[in-house]
């Protein structure tokens, strides 16, 4: 069985041979390329940023331009002496229409700044989209290793078991070892078997998750590093708190909203102002008509052009009370932006300290489980002498093994455990990578 195991991985090898190892690096980057939430989030801020053209436009006027043209056909039977007769119309008219508005209340200038904040703010949300994205790609790369790893516990396990059922059987078959001994071998094999088959499917799972926040086909070949280091954090808690203070995307967030609230109540407050607007008109027509009549021997054209300017002075005096009700709800609003604020500052820091100190915990676990290792190792290698000697029974060798395998799993899991905090901590921070090179 084990020479058949070997021979499958070598043949599923061969296709991978000049494939490049993916870092964790190359997958975010390649994420940060292709992820489509990531790509829907950059241009839904590209938007808020062509926004802001609409807050300048405020300041500018308004050019319309209007023209009709129109064709009439008329037949008349009359005795009137003033009868056009049978006649066609022709008619041309156009018109330029300019309307500036010179002082609205400030409401331009706040209109102009609620779009820039807004535009700051859709830069904020597109950031906080893609640290969230980052964040799993990063989770899903560590998983994938973690799973290989595993993988790889659960072949050198089933490669134990493989070879005690093989001695078992032959001991059994010269009379060294007894029937139970050989029925303990094999459902400790099978037993290793089902696990083998299912973390081979738990490596299909991880791949498949990967490739899709990837934007690949999932069923793509990956290769990865075979260890997940854990980077080194030399960040104390008041360190992590006041770079969090500065570049949490969260708080930025917040801050902004803040703004933009602010913003609402000048917006809001402008009713309560004049308003004075500039207006300028220039037509011009041009009219024919042609008639059978023998009172008229030409066509009769009419041209005209007409111009006006005029300045428009408006002032709400009352609406029933709409713009008082407006300020008040803005003003509301603007409050509850900064509760918001306050709200996301208290629990960043209570996020700074949990996550600060699962850390360290977990820095902790990953160093007793290294020991837990080594010393699962040695007895396994002690129990695997005296079982080849027959001073030991299959069940404290079977225990050896379990607690081996129990431990490297530990291992894998802490460390993985481990480096998913240092991301969440670097997130927390703003310290991750969100634009791609």
């Amino acid at each position: 069985m084990k020479n058949i195991l070997f021979v499958l991985l070598i043949f599923m090898s061969i296709p991978l041979l000049g494939q490049k190892v993916m870092t964790m690096e190359d997958a975010v980057e390649l994420g940060l390329k292709n992820n489509f939430n990531i790509r829907i989030a950059r241009n839904t801020a590209e938007i808020a940023g062509n926004n802001t053209g609409k807050g300048t436009a405020n300041f500018l006027p308004t050019l319309n331009a209007t023209g009709n043209y129109s064709y009439s056909n008329t037949k008349q039977e009359t005795n009137s002496p003033f009868s056009f007769g049978n006649s066609d119309t022709k008619g041309f008219a156009t018109q330029l229409t300019l309307n500036w508005t010179l002082f609205d209340g400030f409401r331009m200038f706040a209109d102009r700044s609620r779009y820039l904040e807004l535009a700051k703010l859709g830069e904020y949300q597109a950031r906080t989209t893609i640290e969230t994205n980052v964040i799993q790609i990063m989770q899903a790369y560590f998983n994938y290793v973690q799973q290989q790893q595993l993988l790889e516990v659960a072949e050198s396990n089933l490669a134990i078991s493989e070879s005690r059922y093989e001695k078992s059987k032959v001991r059994n078959e010269l009379g060294g070892a007894s029937s139970t001994d050989l029925l303990n071998a094999q459902v400790s094999l099978n037993n290793d078997k089902s696990e083998y088959f299912n973390q081979q499917l738990a490596v299909s799972v991880a791949k498949k998750n990967l490739n899709i926040l990837l934007a690949q086909e999932p069923g793509t070949e990956i290769i990865v590093d075979n260890e997940i280091e854990i980077p080194e954090f030399n960040y104390s808690y008041e360190q992590i708190l006041e770079t969090a203070g500065k570049n949490n995307n969260a708080l930025l967030s917040a801050k902004q909203n803040k703004s933009v609230a602010e913003n609402n109540l000048s917006l809001a407050n402008s009713t309560f102002y004049p308003n004075l607007s500039f207006n300028a008109n220039y037509g011009y027509s041009d009219r024919t008509v042609a008639s059978d009549s023998p009172r008229f021997t030409t066509e009769i054209t009419t041209l005209s052009t007409d111009y006006s300017v005029g300045v428009n002075l408006s002032f709400n005096l009352f609406n029933g009370l709409r713009d008082n009700i407006n300020s008040q709800n803005a003003k509301i609003d603007a409050k509850n932006a900064e509760l918001a604020l306050m709200n996301v500052e208290n629990q960043l820091a209570g996020l700074v300290k949990e996550k600060y100190a699962t850390l360290q915990k977990r820095l902790e676990v990953v160093e007793l489980e290294i020991q837990n290792v080594k010393a699962a190792e040695q007895n396994l290698s002690l129990q695997q002498d005296k079982y080849e000697t027959g001073t030991t029974t299959s069940l404290e060798f079977r225990d050896a093994q379990v607690n081996l395998s129990r431990a490297q799993t530990a291992l894998i899991s802490a460390r993985y455990q481990a480096r998913i905090t240092i991301l969440e901590l670097e997130q927390i921070m703003g310290m991750l990578k969100v634009n791609p090179d």
